[in-house]
């Protein structure tokens, strides 16, 4: 089981990656960024997939989506200077305690 949870911890960093790489492409558009785009979202949906096989799957989208979104919400105030208020940071913390709750109830 526990292989399977570090699966999906890998999967949450490729959608954090993937989805900063969009934002890449529209600062830096051209035929490279887009393949890594690409090459990302088949890597994370594969590795999502692969940990659905020992999660179930309303738990790893859950702990993907949550975890991914908090993910990019820092990573693009670090790199491309996105602004994040009290509230947001507040709401992110409940996202994370969410995901915790989830993953304590599974197992």
């Amino acid at each position: 089981m526990v292989g399977y949870w570090l699966i999906l911890a890998v999967a949450v960093v490729t959608e954090i990656l993937w989805a900063l790489s969009l934002k890449y492409i529209q600062q830096h558009p051209g035929p490279w960024p887009v393949a890594a785009s690409l090459g990302l979202t088949l890597v994370n949906m594969a590795l999502l997939s692969l940990a659905m096989r020992g999660i179930p799957a309303g738990v790893a989208y859950a702990v993907w989506t949550g975890l991914g979104a908090v993910g990019v919400a820092i990573c693009g105030a670090l790199f491309f200077g996105d602004q994040l208020n009290g509230g947001q940071m507040g709401a992110m913390a409940v996202v994370i305690a969410g995901v915790v709750g989830i993953k304590l109830a599974t197992g």
